[in-house]
């Protein structure tokens, strides 16, 4: 029983979540990213190029053996239009993942670089500043 609770409080620390959180957020946005580069930015690239999908394209090594409709042998093919496109996929989520590092480094160093407020007069000090106001007084 102390190991199942030992494994809870390790999970519910904060690190942890965190870590979780960002998992999950990442994997939805290389999904994102995943259709802008495929659906958004191939096509029209490819349009440019002369009706080109990227993601068709590969290099035949061997082509495959048929017999009536049935495979006997696959096609051997380097396909690397798809490297293409997780090639432009990986550049897109490393920048995004640069841009928000250097937006937390900014604000890290702005943090730092901001004087902590002055320290309130302790009870004593106080005290002693309403004594020599009183003595001023007389």
């Amino acid at each position: 029983m102390a190991l199942i609770q030992e494994f809870r409080d390790f999970a519910m620390r904060g690190n942890v979540v965190d870590l979780a959180v960002g998992v999950i957020i990442g994997a939805a946005f290389g999904k994102i990213v995943s259709v802008l580069v495929d659906k958004v930015l191939m096509p029209p690239l490819g349009l440019a190029m002369g009706g080109i999908d990227f993601a068709d394209k590969k290099l035949v090594l061997a082509e495959a053996v048929m017999q009536a409709d049935k495979v006997v042998k696959p096609e051997v093919a380097i396909a690397y239009g798809e490297f293409v496109n997780a090639l432009i996929q990986f550049v897109i989520v490393a920048f995004a993942l640069f841009m928000v590092i250097k937006a937390m480094n900014a604000a890290k160093r702005k943090e730092a670089a901001a004087p902590p407020p002055p320290a309130e007069p302790s009870a004593q000090e106080k005290l002693l500043a309403e004594i020599r106001d009183l003595l001023k007084q007389r």
